[in-house]
């Protein structure tokens, strides 16, 4: 199934709405997924005969820092049977004020191989992913500062008593 052939698909499955954008500019297309849609949208590409994305080869979380200072996830998609690869990509801006965390919902529920990657994505962007089952540091000690991957990210002078670099 082409690119297209799966954006159609999702539009007559969920609507319209569902697909925010597109990127066709880089080595991979990628579909922009409206956010409260990502876990039915990797649910029915997972079961979907016609695609069977069975597996989740990555998860990465993005902070954009740009004017709306927007964070992101990507999920790189791959169908074993059918040899095949997408990229599905979701944002949102975040108040630069607030002290909550960005937030998406967790796609633990259709891809196991999810916790770790959004675990991650937790550890070091900060990004919290509902409904995830286990979201906790992952790299980092639990007592650690802040995000570190994290545009607006300050380096902390000590650790423990221990200089940072």
């Amino acid at each position: 199934m082409m690119f297209n052939d799966i954006k159609l698909l999702l539009t007559q499955k969920f609507g319209e709405a569902v697909i925010t954008g597109e990127e066709k500019d880089g080595l991979q297309s990628a579909l922009i997924i409206n956010p409260d849609d990502i876990a039915a949208v990797c649910l029915e590409l997972r079961n979907n005969p016609e695609t069977y994305f069975d597996f989740l080869s990555s998860l990465s979380g993005v902070h954009y820092n740009d004017d709306t200072n927007r964070y992101g996830v990507v999920y790189h998609l791959a169908s074993i049977p059918y040899k095949t690869q997408l990229t599905l990509k979701v944002s949102k801006p975040h108040d630069r004020e607030s002290n909550d965390l960005p937030e998406f919902k967790s796609v633990t529920s259709v891809y196991r191989t999810a916790d770790w990657h959004e675990r991650e994505a937790y550890d070091l962007l900060g990004i919290f992913f509902e409904g995830h089952p286990d979201l906790r540091r992952i790299l980092l000690p639990d007592d650690w500062e802040g995000f570190p991957l994290r545009k607006d990210y300050k380096n902390a002078e000590y650790y423990k008593g221990i200089k940072i670099d």
